[in-house]
């Protein structure tokens, strides 16, 4: 089963994206990129969803932390902000997809299936490499 962890300051969203997960895969959520780094640290997740504007650290600031300490897990940014220029951004940075808000639930449930297929192929490619160096 995947984890998932869903970061967003917004309680509806934040909620509603926990809701759509939860009955398939283990679903923790975090109202601020501090507590979901708090979270990181006693736990790696399959999958992080956040947004990108945040009090305090923002989800850019979330996405380079996970580049450094988790940097197979996909991280899937959502944001109010419909800018491809900005979207092109992110991915180079190493966010695996970026959704505009509003988004369609299927468009997230299809980023997450995704991100989790990732997620997989990168954790067998990395026990067969510590297999062969064996």
């Amino acid at each position: 089963m995947a984890s998932v962890l869903v970061v967003d300051d917004d309680a509806t969203i934040r909620d509603m994206l926990y809701e759509l997960f939860a009955d398939e895969h283990l679903c923790r959520s975090a109202a601020t990129a501090e507590q979901a780094i708090k979270l990181l640290d006693t736990e790696s997740y399959t999958v992080v969803i956040t947004d990108l504007s945040m009090p305090g650290l923002s989800g850019v600031e979330l996405l380079g932390y996970m580049r450094q300490q988790q940097p197979d897990t996909p991280v899937i940014i959502v944001s109010g902000v419909n800018d491809q220029t900005q979207a092109e951004r992110l991915i180079e940075m190493g966010a695996f997809d970026y959704l505009p808000k509003p988004f369609r639930l299927e468009s997230v449930e299809l980023s997450v299936a995704r991100a989790i297929e990732h997620h997989r192929h990168l954790t067998e490619q990395r026990q067969v490499q510590a297999a062969a160096s064996d």
